[in-house]
């Protein structure tokens, strides 16, 4: 009888621990999802301080919706950055206007053109020179070099990208007159390295947290992928310059 008692009590104990490990689940659960939404309804609006970035800008992707350039600046930007549609594309012919209203607005220029690893520089280098004009006022170009080679018609070995890579900077520098900024995804750098290899200044991106998957310093950091403001609809990415 006194063993029947007993086992009735640790039952009862291993009973009470379930009930209290499944609280303790219950409520950490319940703070990772409170801290999941504030995250997210921070990253709305969030961008580095001014005080220790003070120059701070934009990225307008290609076949962008509707930019306020007017407004961005009024929320503080000082430049942009008009993505070009990769080579294989066809012509952005919203391009020009975004230009000019970017321009009008009193925004510092730059222009980004997507690397294609799977295509050689030059139909790339030829979009670029098509579309940009030679001017002292633009800011350096970047080259956004994001996608591996994993999807090309035919293989590509990581020798021949880097050597395009190499190539197609060298040409957009002899169109612009200035050295190249390589915008560098965190899997192409793990692939590639070559934030070791070309001697250029990087732009690197991470949302909320400075990056550091690059083995040296960066001049411009893509803070927040998906800011919104009052400057356009759909949420823009948001940079900053490191001095």
């Amino acid at each position: 009888m006194a063993n029947k008692h007993r086992g009735s009590g640790g039952r009862k104990r291993r009973g009470g621990l379930v009930r209290w490990l499944f609280r303790v689940i219950a409520l950490l659960a319940l703070i990772a999802i409170g801290y999941a939404a504030w995250f997210w309804w921070d990253m709305r609006s969030w961008r580095p301080s001014d005080i220790d970035y003070p120059e701070q800008g934009a990225v307008i992707p290609s076949k962008a919706e509707e930019v306020n350039f007017t407004t961005l600046k009024a929320v503080g930007a000082q430049f942009v950055y008009l993505e070009l549609q990769p080579a294989q594309r066809e012509l952005d012919d919203a391009f020009a206007a975004r230009f000019l209203a970017a321009s009008e607005a009193g925004l510092k220029i730059g222009v980004i053109l997507p690397f294609d690893p799977c295509i050689p520089a030059d139909p790339q280098s030829a979009r670029f020179t098509r579309m940009v004009p030679r001017a002292e006022t633009l800011m350096p170009p970047a080259i956004g070099v994001t996608h591996v080679a994993k999807d090309c018609a035919e293989p590509v070995s990581n020798a021949a990208v880097e050597s395009e890579l190499l190539t197609l900077a060298n040409q957009v520098e002899m169109h612009s007159a200035k050295p190249v900024i390589l915008r560098v995804g965190e899997a192409f750098e793990a692939k590639y390295k070559i934030a070791g290899t070309m001697d250029r200044d990087l732009w690197l991106m991470r949302d909320r947290a400075r990056p550091d998957y690059a083995p040296r310093p960066w001049l411009l950091w893509s803070a927040n992928s998906q800011m919104e403001s009052e400057a356009s609809e759909a949420p823009l990415e948001w940079v900053v310059v490191q001095r």
